[in-house]
């Protein structure tokens, strides 16, 4: 599948959403990408998952890591792609992510690590944290799709399906706020709902 066809695949999934949504860093937007809607269509997720296994087969990663929620049907199909293991790396307390349910990375295990949408790309910087901690090696990041445009760094090969750059706003600053356009019920997994005008935490992609 090309990066033409990945688009045509979220196109196609109904996973491109307008609107008015407020991102998990508390900005404003018109745009959302719903990832379940690939997600929820296994030919389309086994496509896409092939396209990130087929980017990282040459460095010969040992483990696929995910972090939950969409990870984890991520991490699942890749490394059945690649013919290796998957784990899945949870939210811990008080923050962090953590390994738990007997899941274990054996030290200088290769892993690729893998997610859905990157926003800000929190997520990602955890997931490798708690690896680093586990001991595995980091080799690479593949997700579904990047919503910073190309503008994350990592240090590490990095590749996105799909590409895209969704303009985002201060809630003081959002025209969307100031031309009346209601905020959109909350779709991921922060459910908070802060005030049209003001800030406060709010749920992204």
């Amino acid at each position: 599948m090309s990066d033409a066809a990945a688009h045509r695949a979220f196109e196609a999934a109904g996973a491109f959403l307008r609107g008015h949504f407020v991102y998990t860093s508390g900005r404003h937007g018109g745009d959302y990408l719903e990832k379940f809607r690939i997600l929820e269509d296994p030919t389309a997720t086994t496509e896409l998952a092939g396209m990130i296994a087929d980017r990282f087969r040459p460095m010969k990663p040992e483990l696929v890591a995910g972090p939950t929620t969409g990870g984890v049907i991520l991490a699942y199909e890749v490394a059945r792609q690649l013919g290796v293991d998957a784990v899945y790396v949870e939210r811990g307390e008080p923050g962090g992510r953590v390994l738990r349910r007997g899941f274990e990375i054996l030290p200088e295990t290769r892993v690729l690590v893998v997610d859905d949408v990157v926003t800000t790309g929190g997520s990602l910087v955890e997931t490798q944290a708690c690896i680093a901690r586990a001991g595995g090696a980091v080799i690479g990041i593949g997700v579904l799709a990047d919503r910073t445009a190309g503008r994350i760094a990592t240090d590490v090969p990095f590749y996105a399906c799909l590409t895209v750059d969704f303009p985002s706003y201060a809630p003081e600053a959002c025209p969307l706020c100031a031309g009346g356009v209601p905020i959109a019920a909350p779709r991921g997994s922060r459910i908070t709902l802060p005030s049209p005008s003001g800030g406060g935490s709010g749920w992204g992609p």
